[in-house]
């Protein structure tokens, strides 16, 4: 039982309405969009269709990343403008900003990469008729000339390389413009021309084998230029680039071949060795450095050089002794000994016919 007191409190407490939406009730079988909102701007659309033909783009095409840039940029300042002008929605509006300074710095990048490479006028035949038909793209040939790398001259009579006293362990070097003579102790190998290697056949014979001296002598026969790298530097820069390293090993090989048929033919005039672009075989895993090492441990020069340009096996020779060599070699008859030799015949065939009148 209440007491008046209670009663009269409850009556003067306010009613307080229920903040719970009422929940119309939805059909079993009817969708939670019943009404359709307006199509919104032809910019939205336009917008989507840029995003879409980016992504449509083929990626076998060389422009792919660049033109899948471009169509993400057109599609998020088609956003802003939309969301600007028609929507008045500032979030739409914020995120598409973002996304299109993203592609913005993208793009750049993409074109800085494919921007002209500009290299120096004299290295530029170097790399047209050396580096470029093996694939080396222009941005890697500047890093590989940019660094430790330098052009230096040679006046006409000058040599590159003094035999037993020059060593092989100090550079790699590309002749450029000139002439060069390779002999040994006087006597003529062959020519190096312009893009060649001038000591290709000492660098692959000394990798494994440092402190060993040339055994030929290379003497600039007109004013040259060439492009001479630090042996230390460029060896460990080719360790950290494996596609450099084969292209250097290649070109080597390549450049070792023509030295060593233009050794074993020594008839080809200047033109024809320049024009030869043999591709390399098994003799480019040869060594030129043996073939100079033999003409160096055999006393008999004239004999080796003879048999190399016919084509013969200097290792062979090597296992003659010198005596063997010179008791070989034939003597010019002297005219007094001609003499001697009619005279005996004389006296023998007199000696003869007087024994055969006394029987």
């Amino acid at each position: 039982m209440s007491t008046p007191d209670s009663t009269s409190f409850l009556t003067m407490l306010p009613t307080f309405t229920s903040s719970t939406p009422e929940v119309p009730a939805v059909e079993a079988n009817a969708t939670s969009c019943q009404h359709w909102e307006q199509v919104h701007h032809t910019l939205f659309h336009l917008g989507n269709l840029s995003l879409l033909l980016g992504l449509l783009i083929p990626t076998t095409l060389g422009l792919h990343m660049i033109l899948l840039r471009l169509f993400l940029m057109t599609g998020c300042s088609l956003f802003i403008a939309w969301a600007t002008f028609y929507r008045c929605n500032l979030d739409v509006m914020v995120w598409n900003v973002v996304f299109l300074v993203v592609n913005f710095m993208h793009l750049f990048f993409l074109l800085y990469k494919r921007r002209p490479i500009k290299i120096d006028r004299e290295l530029r035949t170097v790399y047209k008729q050396m580096f470029e038909p093996v694939h080396v793209q222009e941005a890697l040939f500047q890093r590989l000339t940019g660094q430790f790398c330098t052009i230096q001259t040679l006046k006409k009579g000058q040599a590159y390389a003094a035999e037993d006293k020059t060593s092989v362990d100090e550079r790699l070097s590309i002749l450029l413009k000139g002439k060069m003579k390779v002999s040994y102790r006087g006597h003529f190998l062959h020519n190096i021309y312009t893009n060649s290697f001038i000591d290709s056949p000492e660098f692959r014979s000394t990798e494994m084998h440092r402190g060993e001296k040339f055994q030929v002598t290379i003497v600039a026969e007109e004013n040259c230029k060439f492009l001479c790298w630090s042996r230390e530097r460029l060896t460990y820069f080719l360790e950290s680039d494996t596609f450099l390293n084969e292209v250097f090993k290649y070109l080597i090989g390549k450049d070792i071949t023509n030295k060593l048929y233009t050794l074993n033919d020594p008839t080809l005039s200047d033109k024809a060795v320049k024009k030869m672009d043999r591709q390399p075989s098994l003799c480019s895993q040869l060594s030129m450095m043996q073939m100079r090492n033999s003409m160096a441990s055999t006393s008999d020069t004239d004999d080796v050089l003879n048999q190399i340009l016919r084509g013969g096996s200097a290792g062979s020779s090597l296992q003659k002794s010198p005596e063997t060599k010179s008791s070989t070699k034939m003597r010019p008859i002297e005219e007094g000994m001609e003499d001697d030799v009619f005279e005996e015949s004389v006296s023998s065939l007199q000696q003869h016919t007087a024994s055969t009148k006394e029987v």
